[in-house]
């Protein structure tokens, strides 16, 4: 029983057990709900939240009627997604004895976390869609936006990585004398007892949303703390899966969310064909390349994308406050510059839905997507050799180790 508990909450667990899992779960959550795992959506409204609070006037704002603002964060199914998940996290990071405040001894990248948070968030709403809407749960509903957006998103995520490279934007490293002393840790035993106190409250509540005839929202905060356990666990963070892809030539994260989004892609294809149940589909326009482009860009600079955000905030490191913040001024940007500034018409209106189903029938559309998958698959496995290959040229008789 010790190595069980050991093994779950010491260890992180292998990103394959984990994507899958959140696949699967992501899959069935459609499957009740007839929603997706999302959570800029949710940080959208959180913004037009914090405008009301300091009296401004967004009644009038197309986007804000786009994303359905009625109610409030805790009255919604995709605000508990949102705060289950931060839970579920936090509950993990006391159990493992993980919590500590780390404040980066660089200053410049709390203000790099905010500018990449920013540039991330209003690319995401652009596109209507983040790692998750339009990447992860969006392939799975046969979207074809979600491919434009994981195209442009490499493409953003390479060229942050070249700039996350430079010196300018490293700055200088902060050094410790050498001959300082190591400072006393201080005992974290009492974290996971904490982390029991928070999972019975949050289990109460689930119960109080069920016993008070609201079982969307009991449903959404169960499925969001189990999301939420699983990133941490699991380290998941698309930003990591790409820019280890370019900058290390590592493609472990990267395989294991194809894996994952073809696990989930044929779950959510018995789902929707069984239960005749209508995929969720996006626009596909300029303004889904252009924003998953930034959205790429800018969790490259931020070094994290909204999932990584979450649980690493949850583990005390403040420079994800400032990404979370960032998140949340650039959707909110952007839901000002829909109309506003004209985004929607010189961006999004010529575009169109489209679904795989409805162009190709459900055999034609899990057939293409599952060989997508695999092309995407072989070029992530092309890249590791490459890289592989290049560093055992450039450094005779090093040996690399790409997993």
């Amino acid at each position: 029983m010790k190595a069980i508990l050991n093994k779950l909450f010491t260890h992180y667990w292998n990103p394959y057990v984990a994507l899958i899992l959140a696949g699967i779960l992501s899959a069935i959550y459609f499957g009740i709900t007839g929603t997706v795992w999302a959570v800029t959506g949710e940080f959208t409204r959180l913004g037009g939240h914090i405008l009301e609070f300091f009296g401004a006037d967004i009644s009038d704002w197309a986007y804000f009627d786009l994303v359905h603002m009625q109610g409030s964060s805790f009255s919604r199914s995709d605000g508990w997604i949102v705060w289950g998940m931060f839970i579920g996290a936090l509950i993990m990071v006391l159990f493992s004895n993980n919590f500590k405040i780390r404040v980066p001894k660089q200053k410049r990248r709390l203000v790099q976390g905010l500018a990449g948070g920013i540039i991330a968030g209003f690319g995401a709403r652009l596109a209507l869609g983040c790692n998750l809407a339009a990447f992860f749960t969006g392939v799975p509903q046969f979207s074809f936006h979600s491919w434009i957006f994981i195209i442009a998103t490499g493409a953003g995520t390479y060229l942050g990585a070249k700039i996350a490279k430079t010196r300018w934007w490293k700055g200088k490293p902060s050094l410790t004398k050498g001959d300082k002393k190591p400072s006393a840790e201080k005992s974290r035993k009492v974290q996971p007892y904490v982390g029991g106190i928070i999972a019975l409250m949050y289990t109460g509540l689930i119960l109080y949303f069920f016993v008070t005839d609201r079982p969307l929202l009991g449903t959404a905060a169960i499925f969001g703390a189990l999301f939420g356990i699983l990133i941490e666990r699991g380290q998941i963070c698309f930003t990591s899966a790409f820019r280890d892809l370019w900058l290390t030539g590592r493609g472990l994260m990267a395989k294991a969310i194809i894996i994952a989004m073809a696990v989930s892609s044929v779950i959510t294809l018995f789902v929707i064909v069984i239960y005749g149940m209508e995929p969720i589909t996006q626009i596909a326009a300029p303004s889904t390349f252009i924003g998953g482009f930034l959205f790429g860009l800018g969790i490259v600079l931020a070094s994290s994308c909204e999932t990584g955000m979450m649980y690493r905030l949850m583990e005390g490191q403040i420079l994800y406050l400032t990404v979370f913040a960032g998140n949340i001024i650039g959707v909110t940007a952007l839901a000002y510059a829909w109309d506003h500034l004209g985004l929607y018409h010189a961006l999004v209106a010529s575009g169109k839905s489209i679904n795989l189903i409805s162009a190709f029938g459900p055999l034609g559309a899990i057939l293409a997507t599952l060989v997508m998958l695999s092309i995407l698959y072989l070029l992530t496995v092309y890249r590791q050799k490459t890289y592989r290959f290049a560093g055992m040229r450039s450094k005779k008789g090093e040996k690399k180790y790409v997993s």
